[in-house]
């Protein structure tokens, strides 16, 4: 098992944020990301992936545009969504 199927397939739910260096939105999200991860540190993995160096790993989960966020738990796609979101309704959704 790699790396990264071991992050996801935790038991504590783990978002992902597939991002580009290039990105103007996904800029936008680093700070919104960084927000969540010191909020729910102790029941949340936050995890980024620059979707140019992880081809085989955007290919798989068929990431078309950035920035996208996938939330996982126990290795399952719990919710999907591509572009900006505010730290909010994130929150609301990882409640």
């Amino acid at each position: 098992m790699g790396k990264f199927q071991k992050i996801i397939g935790s038991s504590t739910p783990t978002l992902v944020e597939f991002y580009g260096t290039w990105c103007m939105p996904c800029r936008t999200m680093n700070s919104i990301l960084d927000e969540l991860r010191n909020q729910r540190k102790d029941t949340l993995s936050v995890v980024k992936i620059d979707v140019d160096k992880n081809l085989e790993i955007t290919n798989q989960f068929k990431i078309k545009s950035v920035p996208t966020l996938i939330l996982f738990k126990s290795g399952e796609i719990v919710w999907r969504k591509s572009g900006i979101m505010s730290i909010k309704e994130i929150l609301a959704l990882v409640n």
